[in-house]
């Protein structure tokens, strides 16, 4: 009910103007809600089309005209401030109310009905624009960060805008032991020495390396910090607040979207252990944001923008992951509050829209949509799900105890003087990642590449040093190699994949929540590809040796090929990134498509929800969740559960034995004593009685509508002072000729507040806020009002059952 983001000193606090971009407290970046650069921006596009208010002062006999705002609605009044929650059932009332208005209008003329249907087909053309710009700048993003990832280890002396790959695909000078090698590419050790082999030429790669990678996160860094603060982080756990009704000035801006498109690159081309996944939904919903100001039904409806929002985040997950249908359950199931069916259409065709516009780009040079395209030769077979279902145990311990860490290097940032240097933390981060990486093969590539390597199944063609055996005879299936025993080649590759294993762990724990653009898809794929790919070797070394044994005899002989590490990889990387997330049907849904692995969903499923099953049982959130608590966001998360033995008197303020609540009566106060009422509490809103003697409940006035109001109408109509009477009736008594002009207010006031009886259970009252979208409900006995129980109450009551701190709870 408290709220520490208003101000109690009167409407001159509603006025100031200023972009809100460092208020917000995002993974990394710090909140202060007190801030004045919190308070939210004035929208002219907003408030364009507001009828001028109380034109003219006087009525007929020189009786003060009664301002009535049914009439002329007042600029302001209905929107909200910065870091407060919208009322769900009010926005979708005043959508109600201007449907139907368009409804009746649209048989008047053919002006009008031309208008309606533009109104109807509105929704399409924006997901339309949607898809395009996501789709865009997704494409530029993949290429950009290939070719600057590319840059750390050499230049294309053909032209410097392209990478590696693209610099030898037209070399006919390549050999098969090094295709990755041609004329046209020179690594910097041969641009500057002259030559790329000795101790001397590796020190000087090795060196360049490591510069490149400080100059791109020192400017990742240096960017967001001085131009977009909201741009670090993965934006998710900040989409899901927002999403939830949640208002963050500026999280989704122009400015956002600019610095956020540049440091993601520059963040991923670093090498720190990030991808750019995460962000890309971020980025999608700020295009989402920017085009919903083309269409006033968005525009002025923070619902109905979000219902774009959540098609938003679908798109954002299509793009990243060539995943339309993914991208649609992921939205529906991880990152959506309200998601009705129209939305899943709109997200369906937006998801479209987007994943073709990538395959138009083509930027992974495949002619595929796909990221990890994978082709095994031989099939699973159902004894191979009891390692598939280690892994996802594997990937369950791996999901706890990686929240459990960050939130606490969260927590210590936040808390120390670590967090006050974001850009020395970033690049001494990305300093030891870079020595650390280079010696290994395996970690100076970058991870997307590293998946891709470890989804591979080995053939005949295969120079990778996985695929490097003691021989390389082939059994049956052509292309595809049996079981042989493990060479020189894996020996080391195993061991430099363990070494890879345990630095992605800790460097991602001590990476995510950086002051720099950061995902955690990738990563976490890695961390199970990694774990996968190392069991499936050791699975396919133990059915070589011993295919005699009962478990292989039935279904692996001698010289088949029967175990497919890659498959292991794959179903590792789905169980890691299920119990970090705790994603499962989308989870699963997003692996096949970005695979094209369709006949492994079964090994898939096992794996996520087994991942899920065990990261549950060692901690209820997954770290979007943590990351929404440690910020103190409003966010009723559907799996928190209370127990039905406390009753709604407990939550409600004033609590037992506390002062009277502060209400407004509808009739004999003046401008004075609400005035004196407002800066005397710092309440969101105040509920309207009938008088001080009659606690019965007429109706509720939020805190801001009534500030703008009382200042319109001193700015609009002579004769309003301090003495001037405040009605809510909807009929008011005559005044006398001497007496100052009257206000009457009933135009802003919530006729029909939701109430709860003072015995509901506590769990029925928390069904309610979530389900309905609440901000604040009253309650009452026997039709009198008790009090008031808001959403910051609510949260902050199911802090103090779980033994957090409720003060942590730091926003309504």
């Amino acid at each position: 009910m408290e709220n520490s983001a208003y101000s109690s000193d009167g409407f001159s606090s509603l006025r100031s103007s200023a972009s809100g971009e460092d208020a917000a407290e995002t993974p990394g970046a710090a909140a202060d809600p007190s801030s004045p650069d919190s308070a939210p921006p004035q929208d002219p596009d907003r408030d364009a089309g507001y009828s001028n208010y109380g034109e003219g002062s006087e009525g007929h006999n020189g009786v003060p005209k009664l301002l009535d705002l049914l009439d002329e609605p007042v600029p302001g009044v209905g929107t909200y401030e910065d870091f407060n929650t919208i009322d769900w059932v009010r926005e979708k009332s005043k959508d109600r109310d201007r449907h139907r208005e368009i409804t009746s209008k649209s048989r008047e003329s053919l002006w009008a009905l031309l208008k309606s249907v533009t109104d109807a087909f509105s929704g399409w053309l924006l997901m339309l624009l949607i898809g395009l710009m996501s789709g865009a700048l997704a494409g530029g993003i993949d290429i950009s960060a290939h070719w600057m990832t590319d840059l750390k280890e050499g230049l294309c002396l053909n032209g410097f805008w392209f990478n590696h790959e693209h610099c030898c695909w037209s070399s006919n000078e390549t050999t098969f032991q090094a295709r990755d090698r041609c004329p046209q590419w020179k690594s910097w050790a041969e641009l500057i020495i002259g030559t790329g082999e000795g101790p001397f030429a590796y020190i000087v790669s090795y060196l360049m390396y490591v510069c490149w990678a400080l100059l791109f996160s020192f400017l990742a860094v240096s960017l967001v910090r001085a131009f977009a603060p909201y741009a670090c982080g993965s934006g998710i756990p900040e989409i899901k607040t927002i999403l939830s009704g949640f208002i963050i000035r500026g999280y989704l801006g122009k400015w956002t979207l600019l610095i956020k498109t540049v440091t993601l690159v520059l963040a991923v081309s670093s090498g720190l252990s990030l991808g750019k996944e995460g962000p890309l939904v971020h980025v999608s919903c700020c295009c989402a944001n920017i085009f919903c100001h083309l269409f006033s039904k968005y525009r002025k409806n923070e619902a109905k923008r979000r219902e774009v929002l959540s098609a938003a985040a679908a798109v954002g997950v299509s793009v990243a992951f060539g995943a339309p249908i993914g991208g649609v359950l992921f939205s529906l199931e991880e990152v959506s509050y309200y998601f009705p069916l129209k939305t899943l259409w709109r997200s369906f065709s937006a998801a479209l829209v987007a994943a073709f516009t990538l395959r138009s780009i083509n930027p992974f040079g495949n002619s595929r949509l796909v990221l990890f395209y994978v082709e095994f030769h031989a099939p699973w077979h159902l004894l191979e799900l009891v390692p598939f279902t280690l892994l996802g145990v594997f990937g369950g311990l791996w999901g706890a105890f990686f929240i459990r860490a960050n939130i606490a290097w969260c927590r210590r940032r936040k808390s120390t003087r670590l967090g006050r240097y974001p850009v020395l933390e970033v690049v001494a981060v990305t300093a030891v990642t870079a020595v650390l990486a280079f010696p290994n093969d395996y970690t100076r590539i970058s991870s997307s590449a590293l998946i891709s390597e470890l989804f591979t199944d080995c053939g005949l063609l295969d120079s990778s040093k996985l695929c490097g055996y003691a021989n390389g005879s082939a059994g049956a299936g052509g292309n595809a190699l049996a079981d042989r025993p493990a060479g020189k080649g894996l020996s080391i590759a195993v061991l430099q994949l363990s070494f890879a294993l345990v630095f992605k762990m800790l460097l991602t724990v001590v990476t995510f929540g950086m002051k720099v653009p950061s995902g955690l898809f990738i990563p976490s794929m890695a961390v199970g590809a990694i774990a996968g790919r190392l069991l499936g070797v050791a699975m396919e070394q133990l059915a070589y040796y011993h295919h005699d044994w009962g478990v292989f005899s039935s279904w692996c002989s001698a010289g088949a090929d029967c175990i497919t590490p890659g498959l292991y990889a794959m179903v590792g990387a789905a169980a890691c990134l299920g119990g970090v997330t705790r994603m499962t049907v989308s989870l699963v849904v997003i692996m096949f498509e970005l695979t094209g692995g369709l006949e492994y969903i079964v090994p898939l499923m096992a794996a996520a929800m087994t991942s899920k099953w065990v990261a549950d049982a060692l901690g209820r959130e997954g770290i979007y969740e943590a990351h929404i608590r440690l910020n103190g966001y409003p966010f009723l998360e559907p799996k928190d559960e209370l127990s039905p033995e406390t009753a709604a008197r407990a939550v409600m303020r004033p609590r037992q034995g506390a002062g009277p609540l502060a209400v407004l009566t509808q009739a004999g106060m003046t401008v004075r004593d609400a005035e004196a009422l407002v800066s005397s509490t710092s309440f969101s809103g105040f509920p309207v009685v009938v008088g001080p003697d009659s606690q019965r409940l007429v109706g509720f006035v939020l805190r801001r509508d009534l500030l703008i109001s009382i200042e319109n109408a001193r700015q609009r109509q002579e004769g309003v002072t301090g003495s001037s009477p405040i009605f809510f009736t909807e009929y008011t008594p005559p005044q006398p000729p001497s007496s100052p002009a009257p206000l009457k207010l009933r135009g802003i006031m919530d006729l029909s507040p939701l109430t709860l009886s003072d015995h509901t259970p506590t769990d029925i009252v928390v069904d309610v806020f979530r389900k309905l979208g609440l901000r604040q409900c009253l309650v009452t006995h026997n039709g009198r009002l008790l009090g008031i129980i808001t959403k910051k109450d609510i949260l902050k009551h199911m802090a103090e059952m779980a033994n957090r701190d409720p003060d942590s709870i730091l926003f309504d």
